[in-house]
């Protein structure tokens, strides 16, 4: 008998088969049970304690599993998915892996009946086909011009967040602040860029209601000198600059020898007449707000201020950039090469405010601002990162109608169609896939089914009604009204949701699953080489007087 071959080290463990796929779907419907209650308007919150003690409170899905800390690498990679959700279209984070976590429940059965993993993701690829087709069918054009329609549309999506119930505050927020950042490329498309031009300012205290979107940018700074330079300005002249406005030190240690004293003299006068020639050059061009990125000496400041000109420093770049957007100037980099088109004359309003204890200066009533600034206020930290992050997602929202202007039912009812339509096909399915593919489209009502849970209805009876009015193919906008969990007409309600929005959802979960299913073996404990300077050193090494030669001396 011939002696046991040891290929793995002993340290490492594999899994394979079937144990694996078991591992993996379990650890993934663990995850997909930890936010399926915050999906819908009757969604719970989630209250984590992060590693500095800090609480957040939320019920996004993505804000959630992004505080959680995870072991299990098949869980992992569910999380990265609504993490591609939320930066790919904003929205949708929750159902795409309550989705993804029923869409691999169901395979679990086919798995211990020995279907081959690659048959099970083959049917899932053609109902995912049929699924975005049936989306097209149902889905609905609409005018981005009409307001009452693009509110009830953003509303819809933020009703299942916290800050529902403050109605169209945070809808019309994130409406106007969309409408205003959109650039229009040309054939039609416009671009929206919501990281880099709207910018949520919070600040604790007041009430909600006193959020507004500012026709302009705010920031927390003060002027200069606060008792000399004007803090109103009225259609203010504006110059961005990005260099500063002080005397250049040398780069290295200079020495100067000075023979006579008056040359001290002359030294210093040089500096004093280098910051006014810069000075002046600002001032050729009569600003009345100059705004720079770097420092300003008092000296500069002084020149400035005899002029009538309000300065503020070391102000952020992104700031900067906002602002340059907000009243069309131009950010110069060398004061010399200021010209006339460079000077933001697009503002109507420049004033420094005092909110709580802190000055804030406003750039606002511009005539065609492309920045702008959400000011939000609130009673608790709390409450407005949670009100920050529903504003995130319905500035997503707003900006994803404005890519592609189409609609699609919400409360389920999308999911429902596409269900029904599915179980109709898989009929005309030949051949093992049929039945991968059917439980495919059972698996599409996770979603209805688990709004109905949240609403605390009878579901077996909701679903089974659903299921039969959607099975007769008579209404696609049949779903749940996520309030009351009373089976409604979708489009009575206004409960919508944006196109891309469900078919990226469908995409992500039915791609993940497929990936998750593709895992056969997971081989773990394999040992990172040291990285040097690492804790745990390897035996000490004891330098032979033969080594000292050979290592190279460093020349003096």
């Amino acid at each position: 008998m011939q002696a046991p071959v040891l290929v793995l080290k002993d340290s490492l463990t594999r899994e394979s088969g079937c144990k694996v796929h078991h591992a993996n779907i379990q650890a993934s419907k663990v995850v997909a049970d930890i936010i399926r209650t915050t999906l819908g308007p009757r969604s719970m919150l989630k209250m984590l304690l992060d590693a500095a003690g800090g609480i957040v409170v939320t019920n996004d899905g993505n804000a959630i599993l992004r505080e959680l800390d995870i072991a299990h690498p098949a869980a992992k990679s569910m999380i990265e998915l609504s993490r591609t959700q939320d930066e790919e279209v904003g929205d949708g984070t929750t159902s795409v892996i309550v989705l993804a976590g029923e869409m691999l429940h169901v395979a679990e059965a086919f798995i211990d009946k020995k279907y081959h993993a690659t048959v099970i993701c083959r049917a899932y690829n053609k109902a995912l086909e049929d699924a975005l087709a049936v989306l097209d069918k149902i889905a609905m054009s609409i005018d981005v011009n009409d307001r009452s329609m693009m509110l009830g549309l953003v509303k819809s999506c933020i009703g299942t967040k916290f800050t529902s119930q403050f109605g169209d505050l945070i809808a019309d927020l994130a409406l106007d602040a969309t409408t205003i950042v959109g650039v229009d490329l040309g054939q039609g498309l416009r671009e929206v860029d919501i990281k880099k031009y709207i910018k949520v300012e919070k600040i604790p205290g007041g009430l909600l209601e006193d959020s507004k979107v500012l026709k302009g940018v705010m920031f927390n700074k003060d002027v200069v000198v606060p008792g000399k330079m004007r803090r109103k300005i009225v259609n203010p002249r504006i110059i961005l600059l990005d260099c500063p406005l002080e005397y250049k030190k040398g780069e290295n240690q200079t020495n100067a020898e000075l023979v006579k004293e008056e040359d001290w003299g002359v030294l210093l006068k040089m500096e004093e007449e280098y910051i006014e020639n810069l000075c002046a050059q600002i001032l050729r061009f009569k600003p009345d707000l100059v705004i720079t990125e770097k420092g300003l000496s008092d000296l500069a400041c002084h020149y400035l201020s005899k002029a009538g000109v309000s300065a503020i420093r070391r102000l952020r770049k992104t700031d900067n950039n906002r602002i340059a957007k907000a009243c069309g100037a131009v950010i110069v980099n060398r004061p010399d090469e200021l010209q006339e088109s460079d000077v933001g004359t697009g503002a109507g309003l420049f004033e420094v405010k005092k909110i709580g204890d802190e000055f804030f200066a406003y750039i606002v009533d511009c005539q065609d601002p492309k920045a702008c600034t959400v000011l939000l206020r609130g009673a608790s930290k709390d409450l407005l990162n949670e009100v920050e992050r529903n504003l995130q997602d319905a500035m997503s929202v707003a900006r994803n109608i404005l890519k592609h202007p189409k609609l699609v039912p919400g409360g389920g009812a999308t999911e429902l169609t596409v269900s029904a339509t599915l179980k109709q096909k898989s009929s005309s399915i030949e051949g093992i896939e049929k039945w991968p593919y059917e439980a495919a489209a059972v698996a599409f009502e996770a979603i209805p089914r688990t709004l109905a849970q949240n609403c605390g209805v009878n579901v077996i009876r909701t679903m089974t009604a659903l299921q039969g009015k959607h099975a007769n193919g008579e209404n696609a906008w049949t779903g749940i009204d996520g309030n009351s969990g009373v089976i409604a007409d979708m489009k009575e309600l206004k409960i919508w949701d944006a196109y891309n929005v469900k078919a990226q959802t469908f995409k992500t979960a039915i791609e993940a699953a497929c990936m998750l299913l593709r895992i056969d073996d997971i081989v773990s404990g394999i040992k990172k080489k040291q990285a040097p300077g690492s804790t745990q050193p390897s035996k000490p090494t004891i330098e032979q007087e033969g080594d000292a030669d050979t290592e190279q001396m460093i020349p003096e």
